[in-house]
């Protein structure tokens, strides 16, 4: 095992955010499937932070330990509910009530865990943009991978069809139109994003063990223009043409996907595509199981100005996604 998988702790906690919302709940019930198959423990962690309607402010020790067992029942109870038709050991689940906001409480718990895994949460890509969300705060800040699960409804679809009618002549109602794939997620491949960075390196690691843990095909996947190829061989006083720099970038991350260590009997074919990775991963979460993708390391206000390839993603993939730092 390289040095890279062993900073990925591979057998780490999975650590859940729940909040009692039908996000969390998809994202907890995601990683205690993945514990079963890997035999990891499961932390769900209730992050909270007291407000007006729970009632008066505890003022006495008593007070505060009958509040903290009343948010303890809350989380056992959503558990429960999440486990009830999954086959798991109790000793594999971990319970965390902890009094901070969900993204210090994930942080902090999180710090040493194989991976956080959340909920995408149900609020639109313009809103997403300016007000932020608890995904897109794990991935700036944690240092450990970041899963987000999305779940079956999709808000945007209804956004896009309000601006289909809008833009429209006439009354008729039209729609937006998505492709339909017809084969089921649970079938298709996982897809990883790669560069030939060090960080794109752990993601493609990261996602073989996914992809081996889960019996999905995994597609290495090197979107590229010509800035990106650096000097096409034979042609360093000129521009290849794009056949060769096709060529060229297919066995860049062909050598990839073969100098990486992969388990044993992981189907993994190459891909090279000429477009941009924000715009070609997206479109590949429309077919694939998972995305998983190393985050480009843009913080604060670069990272809200300039954007980056992962919160593209974060904000427009159409299935789960893994942001490997």
């Amino acid at each position: 095992m390289s040095e890279q998988n062993n900073a990925l702790n591979p057998q780490g906690d999975l650590v859940v955010g729940v909040d009692g919302t039908v996000e969390s709940f998809a994202a907890l019930r995601w990683a205690l499937n993945q514990a079963v198959l890997s035999g990891q423990s499961v932390n769900a962690v209730y992050g909270w932070s007291y407000s007006w309607d729970m009632g008066p402010e505890p003022q006495t020790e008593q007070e505060v330990a009958e509040l903290r067992q009343k948010l303890a029942d809350k989380l056992r109870t959503w558990v429960d509910a999440a486990t009830q038709d999954i086959d798991i050991d109790n000793e594999h689940i971990k319970l965390t009530s902890f009094r901070a906001s969900g993204t210090s409480a994930l942080l902090e718990i999180g710090a040493n865990a194989q991976q956080i895994v959340v909920g995408r949460r149900s609020m639109g890509r313009v809103a997403r943009w300016f007000a932020g969300s608890l995904s897109a705060s794990l991935a700036e800040e944690s240092t450990v991978p970041v899963t987000v699960i999305r779940t079956a409804s999709d808000e945007d679809i209804d956004v896009q069809d309000q601006i289909a009618n809008a833009l429209s002549p006439g009354d008729d109602q039209v729609h937006f139109v998505t492709p339909v794939v017809p084969t089921p997620r649970v079938v298709r491949p996982i897809v990883v994003g790669v560069d030939g960075s060090p960080t794109s390196q752990r993601a493609l690691e990261f996602a073989a063990r996914l992809a081996k843990l889960n019996s999905a095909p995994l597609h290495v996947m090197f979107c590229w223009q010509l800035r990106d190829l650096g000097t096409v061989p034979g042609y360093e006083s000129s521009v290849a043409p794009m056949e060769v720099a096709q060529r060229y970038a297919k066995s860049i991350v062909t050598k990839m996907a073969g100098d990486s260590p992969m388990p044993a009997g992981l189907s993994v074919t190459p891909n090279a595509f000429h477009i941009s990775a924000g715009k070609g991963l997206v479109s590949a979460s429309r077919y694939a199981r998972h995305i998983v993708v190393g985050s480009r390391g843009l913080s604060g206000l670069d990272a809200h100005f300039l954007g980056s390839v992962s919160k593209q993603l974060l904000n427009s993939a159409e299935c789960n996604l893994s942001i490997v730092h």
